[in-house]
């Protein structure tokens, strides 16, 4: 099983399982990591608990392969987490976006 590190630095317990799938997906490549964004961001991007969670380990995950060096993972990940962060700014309101600030934060 692949920890989630940063999430115990940081103190976070983690509500879903998309640091797992986006460790097994790292191990099939790019169109692994596509395939397993879409379904989560399609299934999940209506509650602000799960988005949050899944904008911050898109967040962890870039940040992982850069320091890796792995260019091309890191640049698949910072454009799939813009794109799901972007989303999590435009529409969550109110305790919502507050939840996304402070936990992200």
């Amino acid at each position: 099983m692949n920890i989630w590190v940063q999430a115990i630095e940081i103190g976070y317990e983690p509500k879903t399982t998309f640091w797992e799938d986006f460790s097994v997906a790292d191990h099939f490549g790019e169109s692994a990591i596509k395939d397993t964004f879409r379904r989560a961001f399609d299934g999940w991007k209506d509650n602000y608990v799960y988005l949050t969670e899944l904008v911050m380990v898109l967040n962890h995950k870039l940040w992982e392969h850069y320091n890796k060096g792995n260019t091309n993972k890191a640049e698949l990940y910072d454009k799939i987490w813009r794109k799901a962060d972007d989303y999590a700014r435009d529409t969550l309101k109110g305790e919502e976006l507050q939840y996304f600030y402070t936990t992200t934060d």
